[in-house]
């Protein structure tokens, strides 16, 4: 926001630091020239406005992109931004041809009834029997890749195998979609499997108004019976900024009409449905509540009943690593019995394993199914997933370390020139506050600090930036800016990727103040809240 006379000013004020022709020492008037060239150079980009709205939005980037040559100057930012958007698209559109879009899903279901209904007595002599038989009783193997052919048009490939109590099969999907304009899109789809014969589908998605849907799906079934044909479409409707309605109706062979109310906001997920249908018809509720922790910690809870019975689920899912989620499931129904459905969302591949425990509502199941994966899995968070992390996060400050290393050391070098430099300026700069009584920096610190106790292992990683924060007071006021301050004249970053802090004491009117800012924190001194009292 800075406007074009405070720009100038800046310019000036470093220009006269920085200036060759005030250093008669060859070693420092080869760090003012360099430093000197870099101010000018800053300036070039942030005195032409279309340069400095790149910059503004987009950073070195931006200035980097190539083709903005060739680009009528424009005057405002949102032209600026529509301009690089262009340039990225035909970045995007050459690279095209090495993208895809890999999903899969892996599904084990585990039958461990045997664990709570036990065979009767008669058995019990046969060998073997006294050891819970735990079987794997069903698998299901699903795959997909989509290969875009041009801007518009995708290709998409997928696959999948079951199988269940020994008898299995699989088909193979093969589709196209076009994005026939902003509003829609369409696709068409062929497959065939080795239990069913072809298969013809067409999909058609559209925008009917800005709050407002509609997709159809119809499909062609061919096998030995003949063609059974099959049509689904919904229409979904925005009731607010956070709140969705679904209006299903599906022919086929299970006919039925759903209608649903989904409301998603930052801290909570509601689902309420009633479906009426051949064979099955019922009602379902569903609360997700949303933890704003680091972790993106989620419960959730649901009560579904209908023709085939009554069924309550509880459960959480948790974000174990940057690209996990590892969640569970508590399945309590009637006729169904108890289950336990663990899942884990690892990038674009799910892992699904459905573990039935009893036909029966027996409070044991329940116990289990409920306590058992909260005691697994805080086990595996502090003797395995936690040390994993933080070795992970070791390995990735030490790798960006060496990546910024020498960059670094570019930067501590111009950080210490400019300090040298600026040593004569803070001087005058110091006797003309003395004269007022004016703002003086006693101390300045900047980089990671510890005051934790239980972080007095780490290592305290901080420089002195007393000088370079002298010389940016002017009246007997230091402004700073919500930005790094590691970009300002005299500093650099003394801990990369980690956590950093500005600690300041200064004296103004002969009192003496304290000050401790984060990184990105904007700092206006002085304040008579920073007072240190006389008594402390």
């Amino acid at each position: 926001q800075a406007s074009q006379e405070e720009l100038k000013g800046a310019y000036r004020r470093l220009c006269m630091l920085y200036h060759p022709d005030k250093h008669r020492d060859p070693e420092l008037k080869a760090q003012a020239e360099r430093l000197f060239n870099l101010v000018h150079q800053a300036y070039e980009v942030l005195s032409d406005p279309q340069t400095r709205a790149i910059y503004d939005i987009y950073g070195r980037r931006g200035l980097e992109m190539e083709g903005w040559e060739v680009v009528e100057r424009k005057r405002t930012p949102a032209e600026i931004r529509e301009e690089f958007e262009r340039l990225q698209r035909e970045r995007e559109e050459r690279r095209l041809q090495q993208r895809t879009n890999p999903k899969g899903t892996i599904s084990v279901g585990i039958d461990a009834t045997d664990l709570f209904d036990r065979y009767d007595e008669e058995y019990e002599d046969v060998p073997g029997s006294s050891f819970p038989q735990i079987e794997i009783n069903k698998m299901h193997i699903s795959q997909s890749i989509e290969a875009p052919l041009t801007a518009t048009d995708t290709a998409i490939l997928s696959g999948n195998l079951s199988t269940q109590n020994g008898n299995g099969g699989g088909s193979i999907n093969f589709a196209l979609r076009r994005v026939t304009s902003a509003k829609g899109w369409g696709e068409m789809e062929f497959g065939a499997g080795d239990l069913q014969g072809p298969l013809f589908g067409l999909k058609i998605f559209r925008n009917l108004t800005p709050r407002c849907f509609i997709t159809t799906n119809c499909a062609l079934q061919f096998s030995s019976r003949g063609i059974r044909p099959g049509l689904t479409t919904v229409l979904a409707r925005n009731l607010d900024k956070n709140t969705m309605g679904y209006l299903q109706w599906r022919w086929g062979i299970q006919s039925a009409m759903n209608t649903s109310i989904v409301r998603d906001t930052k801290t909570s997920h509601f689902t309420v449905a009633l479906q009426l249908g051949i064979p099955h018809s019922f009602m379902m509720v569903s609360y997700q509540h949303k933890f704003q922790d680091e972790d993106q910690t989620r419960v959730k809870g649901s009560l579904k009943a209908g023709f085939f019975g009554t069924i309550v689920e509880y459960g959480a899912e948790r974000k174990i690593s940057r690209h996990s989620i590892l969640g569970a499931t508590v399945s309590v129904g009637v006729p169904q019995g108890v289950s336990l459905k663990i899942k884990l969302n690892r990038a674009s591949q799910t892992y699904f394993f459905p573990v039935h425990l009893t036909d029966q509502l027996l409070p044991s199941a329940v116990f289990y199914a409920t306590v058992g994966p909260l005691v697994i899995y805080f086990a595996m968070h502090r003797l395995i997933i936690k040390p994993y992390l933080r070795a992970q996060k070791e390995r990735e400050l030490e790798k960006q370390r060496e990546s910024t290393a020498s960059d670094i050391l570019q930067k501590k070098q111009e950080a210490e020139a400019a300090v040298r430099l600026m040593q004569e300026s803070v001087r005058r700069i110091i006797e003309a506050e003395e004269a007022r009584m004016g703002l003086i920096v006693v101390n300045a610190w900047y980089g990671k600090f510890v005051n934790d106790n239980s972080r007095k292992n780490e290592k305290v990683k901080v420089i002195d930036v007393t000088v370079p924060l002298q010389c940016l007071v002017k009246d007997s006021k230091l402004i700073l800016t919500e930005a790094s301050k590691a970009g300002l004249p005299g500093f650099y970053d003394p801990c990369v990727g980690e956590e950093k802090n500005l600690k300041v004491l200064y004296q103004f009117r002969g009192v003496l103040h304290q000050v401790m800012s984060a990184d990105n924190e904007a700092l206006r001194i002085p304040k008579q809240s920073h007072r240190i009292d006389a008594d402390g």
